[in-house]
């Protein structure tokens, strides 16, 4: 199977380099510093679970040398994916899926704008991990897994190849019954803890010690999942539950990637998370007045980020 991995941060780098590692043909799409090490030195993993390092079969910023993939697994940030789907177009063959592992809940949406439905598979990931320096990625917690399927849900034979796959590489994954559910539970999280943690720019025990703060949490859950509903996703109050279970359990000092990015005035994922219930809620005639104050509250600082 030849495998894109297009974007090599934290999840493209960890998930490409354990495939790479099970000796897949593996192409890594990479940017500046970052594609000259892994060039030259190959890529370094430094993870929990054990080092290595590997010598993808071709690292590239250029995709006009990619071979057509079976698989593309998009390692990129969500804003990012209709600009990648666009370069992906030219490459890929009737036969090649292509695995979102973006967080937000509507990443396969925005490639059905581009591409076709045939190539498309849902997707999301657990993981932390980042690029420590130029061509080394670090995992410092979770036990790494891919949760994928079929748009529709049916249990295709490509679902079971990937699923080999996945297992040759010793990628924990998870094929559920309904993905759907499972990337809005995964969203309801981390849209939950990102927006209020940019905000107030602080860790998430922080915002546990306080009454006011853990409220808003609390309101910002209930309101996406009123959206999910909506949308006839089935997310419902033990998810929530599960999901501030989780944020109880975080440890002193945690704070959200999107957070981070806020604070260090990158452009975010604000759009993707608070800002699509916003605007999904203004679709559908529902008030969302928590996520609303968090999402404008934050869009001037995006706006200086992306210079908009």
């Amino acid at each position: 199977m030849k495998i894109l991995i297009f974007g090599i941060g934290g999840v493209g780098g960890y998930f490409g380099g354990k495939l790479a590692q099970a000796g897949f043909n593996v192409t890594m799409i990479a940017r500046g510093k970052h594609l000259e090490e892994i060039k030259e030195n190959g890529l370094e993993v430094e993870s929990i679970n054990g080092d290595f390092t590997v010598q993808p079969n071709l690292a590239t910023d250029n995709l006009a040398e990619v071979p057509t993939p079976d698989l593309v697994i998009l390692g990129v940030k969500s804003w990012q994916i209709q600009e990648v789907a666009n370069k992906l177009k030219p490459i890929i063959s009737p036969e090649t899926m292509i695995l979102p592992l973006q967080n937000g809940a509507n990443n396969v949406e925005k490639l059905l704008e581009i591409l076709p439905k045939r190539n498309i598979l849902a997707g999301l990931c657990h993981i932390v991990s980042f690029v420590e320096k130029p061509g080394k990625i670090k995992h410092v917690s979770f036990e790494p897994r891919i949760t994928f399927g079929e748009i529709d849900n049916s249990n295709s034979e490509r679902i079971q190849r990937l699923k080999t796959v996945f297992g040759k590489a010793e990628i924990t994954n998870f094929n559920p019954e309904n993905i759907q559910l499972e990337i809005w539970k995964k969203f309801l999280f981390i849209t939950t803890i990102s927006g209020l943690g940019g905000l107030t720019r602080v860790s998430i025990d922080k915002i546990r010690e306080s009454k006011y703060l853990y409220d808003l949490l609390l309101k910002t859950a209930q309101e996406i999942k009123l959206i999910a509903n909506a949308k006839d996703i089935p997310l419902a109050e033990e998810h929530l539950e599960k999901a501030f279970e989780i944020i109880q359990n975080q440890p002193p000092g945690t704070t959200a990637s999107t957070q981070r990015d806020i604070m260090a005035g990158r452009p975010s994922e604000l759009e993707n998370f608070n800002g699509f219930i916003v605007k999904e809620a203004e679709k559908l005639g529902i008030a969302t007045p928590v996520n609303k104050m968090i999402y404008e509250c934050l869009l001037p600082m995006e706006k200086e980020a992306r210079n908009s």
